[in-house]
């Protein structure tokens, strides 16, 4: 604010006193503290995109005398050495992340045609792109999904790691046929099939309480894992209809939606019956707590597991805007047998991480 930013340069000596400017004055220092913040943004982001084309161009001169001549990873490690040593100052240039440019270049041989969303990302960004995934398509998708919503590092590399790709906008829904088409694909695209509570600690012996209390008590993962414009409103919220209490196991409000948006939780498979007890809490939420302005409330049962044939039957004929969604507490509980079977065992990987960094240092 003005007077927070005008009290802080008024410390320091020899500036005139606060009292002393003009009345117009906080204003002109919020408006050049906003242009600095601004510049300063932009800077950094020009900053970022010159750094990215640089190693790309540095990537790109290594995989071609690689390809040409055939030499190995002693030229990396002595061409580090020497930058280092020209350009003592400089970071970045260590073997490993020579290495990293030379993959990048290999990986968008056409990066300077493609700059956004990639050149928007930060360089670690870009190297979990590259140590995670295979294909150019899917980084795309990744990067697109890091710039637009601000991913970290981490949570980049933990959306990666939960096949966010492959979940996205899955879940079994109505809303095509209950919301307008612009809100319906939004709706949709904020679903997922299945929702991975990679983060509880159940014993196989749980109910519903118990999940509902452990998502609770990791709300801000359980909100990664919604994503994007999900606010917590509570937990068994209380609904009082006609004299008799109901409570709804979770609501949530969605800020880009302008909606309610209830969930309920099943620690069994999808059952049609199911349906009922929350159209009830969504018309209750509506009449009780949303806003004139707010948007109809959408609600969203999460099963432990669900016949989608079933769960697409149940639908049909449903007013309110539903959406069913199968959870689990580990992405490997929604693979088939035969292939968690062939799944790598840690040791192997381990092994084979060792093997891989040994070869890069020779």
């Amino acid at each position: 604010m003005p007077s927070q930013e005008l009290a802080t340069e008024a410390s320091f000596p020899g500036v005139p006193a606060a009292s002393s400017m003009p009345d117009w004055y906080p204003t002109l220092l919020h408006t050049v503290a906003q242009e600095v913040r601004v510049g300063r943004t932009r800077a950094m982001a020009a900053a970022n995109s010159e750094l990215l084309n640089s190693y790309w161009s540095i990537g790109r001169q290594l995989a071609e005398r690689e390809s040409e001549q055939g030499w190995g990873a002693k030229v990396v490690t002595r061409l580090s050495a020497d930058i280092r040593t020209r350009f003592p100052e400089a970071k970045g240039f260590s073997p490993r992340n020579l290495r990293y440019m030379k993959s990048f270049a290999q990986a968008w041989p056409d990066f300077p045609l493609l700059q956004a969303p990639l050149a928007t990302l930060p360089w670690y960004h870009q190297i979990a792109l590259l140590e995670k995934l295979d294909d150019a398509a899917t980084r795309l998708w990744y990067a697109a999904a890091a710039a637009q919503h601000g991913w970290s590092r981490n949570v980049l590399t933990h959306q990666i790691s939960t096949r966010l790709h492959e979940r996205s906008g899955q879940a079994i829904t109505n809303f095509a046929s209950t919301m307008v088409p612009a809100d319906s694909d939004l709706a949709q695209q904020a679903t997922k099939d299945p929702y991975v509570f990679d983060f509880l600690s159940m014993s196989d012996r749980h109910t519903e309480r118990d999940l509902e209390l452990q998502l609770v008590k990791h709300v801000e993962k359980f909100l990664l894992e919604l994503g994007q414009g999900f606010a917590f409103v509570g937990e068994q919220v209380r609904l009082e209809i006609a004299g008799d209490e109901f409570f709804a196991d979770l609501l949530f409000y969605h800020l880009k939606l302008r909606c309610y948006m209830v969930i309920e939780l099943k620690a069994v498979k999808f059952e049609p019956g199911f349906l009922g007890q929350l159209g009830m809490y969504m018309a209750a939420v509506d009449d009780l707590m949303a806003h004139p302005d707010d948007k109809p409330t959408i609600g969203l049962l999460l099963c432990k597991e669900k016949n989608s044939v079933v769960a697409e039957y149940a639908l049909r004929g449903f007013n309110a805007p539903v959406g069913i969604a199968e959870w689990k507490t580990s992405l490997a509980d929604s693979l088939p047998d035969e292939l968690v079977a062939s799944l790598p065992s840690i040791e192997t990987l381990e092994a084979e991480l060792a093997s891989e960094a040994a070869r890069l240092q020779g």
